[in-house]
């Protein structure tokens, strides 16, 4: 979600600086003062991130706590964290899943790259172009051996999650299922859970 920053502009009173001719860096994204949370870098650009809507935190409290339920020791899941995956690029999916030594502490912001095994994007109307074609090719350029993108099904509702593995001779991600009820994966581990249970208390 989110519309991208290119230029000087000023929002409820905010003064954001006129980006660098060659684009912010991610150390950019880590150190300019009143940032919007979940600011995103894509390409050198600044996304902000637009008005959540409800599907979209039901399916990441889903999909999290799914991926929870039978989590290795060697390995976490985490939440809207950015991960870095060059100079100018420092997304933030929905959901991933990190080797639990990459887990340094509570006021950490960032993972690298090749501490990811799965990252998940809850695809809005607002960010689709970047949620299933520019994110994907982003994340598997730079190794990351899952990817799960998730639509809201058009009939129930509910979600539809593609489920991607990485192509370590092509760098991209080739389609190896589409889950609408229930989700069952065996990578990054064990994985089986309702996806019908979205919203349920």
């Amino acid at each position: 979600m989110g519309g991208t920053m290119t230029a000087e502009s000023v929002e409820h009173g905010h003064h954001w600086p006129v980006p660098p001719l060659d684009g912010y860096t991610v150390d950019d994204l880590f150190t300019l003062p009143d940032l919007p949370p979940h600011t995103e870098l894509i390409d050198g650009s600044l996304v902000f991130v637009s008005p959540q809507r409800r599907f979209h935190y039901l399916a990441i409290n889903l999909l999290f706590d799914g991926l929870r339920e039978a989590l290795p020791p060697e390995f976490s899941v985490e939440r809207e964290m950015t991960v870095v995956l060059d100079d100018r690029n420092g997304p933030e999916p929905d959901a991933c899943v990190v080797r639990a030594d990459a887990v340094t502490g509570l006021d950490q912001t960032r993972f690298q790259a090749e501490d990811v095994l799965l990252a998940v994007e809850v695809v809005s109307p607002e960010s689709g172009s970047r949620d299933r074609t520019t994110k994907p090719q982003k994340y598997a350029a730079a190794g990351i051996p899952n990817f799960w993108r998730v639509e809201q099904d058009g009939t129930s509702g509910g979600p539809l999650v593609h489920i991607y593995e990485l192509d370590p001779l092509t760098r991209s991600y080739v389609h190896m299922g589409l889950h609408r009820n229930h989700l069952k994966a065996d990578k990054p581990y064990p994985i089986d859970f309702d996806l019908t249970a979205i919203g349920q208390r």
